[in-house]
């Protein structure tokens, strides 16, 4: 019942106060000064990836935006995530995998570089962490609340036609069988099996070893570094000093976005995660890193 009354609460406040929200953003976006400090042409782009990844279309964009535009000779990929759903993050890996190809790319891990957000950062050129990050979590999980006394109290009772005997493999409405929870361990299995040998083949690892850096251990930057899962330990700066080197920039100027992109951007990527804890919520099965 808190799911559904938080939901509905969520529901409520958009629909109440829409008309005050829209009008925020039409305020911001007529007064705030477009572009004022914001630099169209420049040498070197961040791109930050923070919070949950659910939807990666926008650093996907992003990504491909930087690859395409010739006067950027390196991008720096700001990263604080724990992480999240499988095929964003690896969409985002193979997309800066693709980017590296044409000019160089250093992640910085500035919270957060957990499970997904790590698969992410696999392909860069360097991954820099900040001393006090919290680096690895290599691992998958599937997780699924069994509501079905929920229902029964409110008196709900689902109705399920079904062809093929796995079919309903994951359902919040009742217990797993023994025959769904094996299919769905293979299933998290043979992830967490891809998982590991990406990062081994990229960070050159021995997978032999696999359980010192993977099995969902969670590290220190500095533990981090000694088992080779990222590069350095230091701040932004620095992380920038060597993107400055690899790419071969004299006098960096970064591309900034103007104040209501960025606005925008935050909003959007705040909503989506809202929209995806309260839908997702113990509700639906899903398979993330």
């Amino acid at each position: 019942m808190f799911i559904f009354r938080k939901l509905g609460d969520m529901i409520g406040f958009l629909d109440r106060n829409f008309k005050g929200i829209l009008l925020f953003i039409l305020i911001l976006i007529l007064f705030l000064p477009m572009g004022e400090d914001a630099t169209e042409f420049g040498n070197l782009q961040e791109i930050k990836l923070t919070g949950e990844i659910v939807d990666a279309s926008e650093v996907l964009k992003e990504i491909d935006e930087a690859k395409e535009n010739d006067e950027v000779k390196g991008v720096l990929f700001n990263i604080d995530s724990p992480g999240g759903s499988v095929p964003p993050s690896i969409e985002i890996a193979h997309a800066i995998k693709e980017l590296k190809s044409k000019k160089p790319v250093v992640v910085y891990a500035s919270g957060s570089l957990a499970s997904g957000s790590y698969y992410s950062s696999i392909y860069a050129n360097k991954i820099v962490a900040n001393p006090g990050s919290i680096v690895g979590s290599i691992g998958v999980i599937m997780e699924s609340a069994n509501v079905k006394e929920l229902l029964d109290t409110v008196g709900i009772k689902p109705q399920v036609v079904k062809m093929g005997l796995y079919k309903e493999a994951g359902t919040p409405t009742r217990e797993w069988t023994p025959e769904e929870r094996i299919e769905l361990e293979t299933l998290a299995r043979d992830t967490y099996n891809k998982f590991v040998s990406d990062v081994a083949t990229a960070r050159k690892l021995d997978i032999k070893k696999a359980n010192s850096y993977a099995n969902a251990h969670v590290f220190s930057a500095q533990r981090a570094k000694s088992l080779g899962l990222i590069d350095e330990v230091a701040t932004i700066n620095r992380a920038k000093e060597i993107l400055y080197t690899l790419s071969k920039v004299e006098e960096p100027i970064w591309i900034e976005k103007d104040k209501v992109e960025s606005f925008m951007d935050e909003l959007s990527s705040e909503a989506i995660s809202q929209i995806y804890m309260f839908s997702s919520a113990g509700l639906k099965s899903k398979f993330e890193f």
